[in-house]
């Protein structure tokens, strides 16, 4: 038998710390946005939803009790921030604030999709910089730490004064985009803005890329002017963080087709699909979207030419490395 040293202090500070890490608990709970979605990670992880009660009043106050202990323990906290978004938020700062006050170690807000990310700077004269002031009422309300996937601006994270973890849907979709074995694939951007994202991609596929020239006058309405780069004979693969009301993707497919593009598919993480956006895109000439979970897709916005793919795996991983204390960057090398 070996025997531990423990009157060395600092060999008896090793032991301790090892003791305290490895009987760490992690909860996992769920807000209402995204059950499905929590669940598979749930089940990734090994484990199973905690028990937490929420419901309304009837005035539409939202109540919320955490119906288990989580006191010490890592609890991650998953919420979509989707239709009906402010509701969403609401439901989210609330349970942050039950588990703070339940005495958890830490908490961790795992949001697949985080809203108001196109609010991230003034365009124009006394505007709200809304994407800062949700980051402000996150850490209010009580995160320790966020868990962010695809945000529209990476910036973002600058925001907040706690830990952000900014993870990438490229894993997923680059893997379903090469079984489909597309030849002569030409990545697509669908602005300057998302161009670092795109030839990310590019890059992945061995693949040229091509950007699309457009002005937004307003909010939901885009102005294709031209396209940047070679396109005739090629797969266009369109690359996006969202497709909102499907009016840009829509009219760029339509000007890659007439540039001489052979088929146009269209990769998004985020599924917002608002206002007329199934219309849109069943009226299109897309050829597929694909999109992940991050947002539920319901069935009345299922169409043939959508594919749903899961993040569960990759935000199950980040939590799992998180919580054991390993990088997360070498996810996405």
């Amino acid at each position: 038998m070996i025997r531990e040293n423990t009157a060395n202090p600092l060999l008896r500070d090793q032991i301790q710390k090892a003791t305290t890490f490895t009987s760490r608990s992690m909860k996992i709970f769920s807000g209402s946005a995204n059950i499905g979605l929590s669940t598979e990670i749930a089940d990734y992880l090994g484990t199973e939803l905690g028990t937490i009660k929420i419901s309304n009043f009837s005035d539409g106050e939202i109540y919320c009790q955490v119906q288990e202990s989580v006191r010490g323990a890592d609890v991650y906290l998953i919420q979509s921030l989707s239709h009906p978004v402010n509701y969403h938020i609401m439901e989210l700062m609330i349970m942050l604030d039950a588990l703070r006050r339940a005495s958890a170690r830490q908490v961790t807000a795992v949001i697949p999709y985080y809203a108001y990310a196109r609010q991230d700077r003034k365009a124009q004269g006394r505007e709200a910089i809304t994407a800062k002031l949700l980051a402000n009422l996150l850490t209010t309300a009580g995160a320790d730490r966020v868990v962010a996937l695809d945000l529209h601006a990476p910036q973002i994270q600058g925001f907040f004064d706690i830990l952000v973890d900014h993870l990438f849907a490229t894993p997923v979709l680059i893997e379903n985009i090469l079984k489909r074995n597309l030849p002569d694939i030409v990545a697509v951007s669908p602005d300057v803005g998302g161009v670092t994202r795109t030839r990310a991609i590019a890059k992945k596929l061995n693949a040229p890329l091509a950007i699309i020239d457009k002005r937004r006058p307003r909010p939901n309405h885009a102005e294709v002017l031209n396209i940047i780069g070679d396109v005739k004979n090629k797969t266009a693969v369109i690359i996006d963080d969202m497709v909102d009301t499907a009016g840009t993707i829509t009219e760029v497919a339509k000007l890659l087709l007439r540039e001489g593009a052979l088929d146009v598919y269209v990769c998004a993480t985020h599924a917002v699909l608002s206002g007329p956006a199934i219309e849109r895109i069943g009226a299109s000439p897309i050829k597929e979207l694909i999109v992940t979970n991050s947002i539920p897709l319901p069935d009345s916005k299922r169409l043939p030419k959508i594919t749903v793919l899961s993040v569960a795996g990759l935000l199950g991983e980040a939590i799992s490395r998180i919580h054991e204390d390993i990088s997360i960057s070498s996810m996405f090398e």
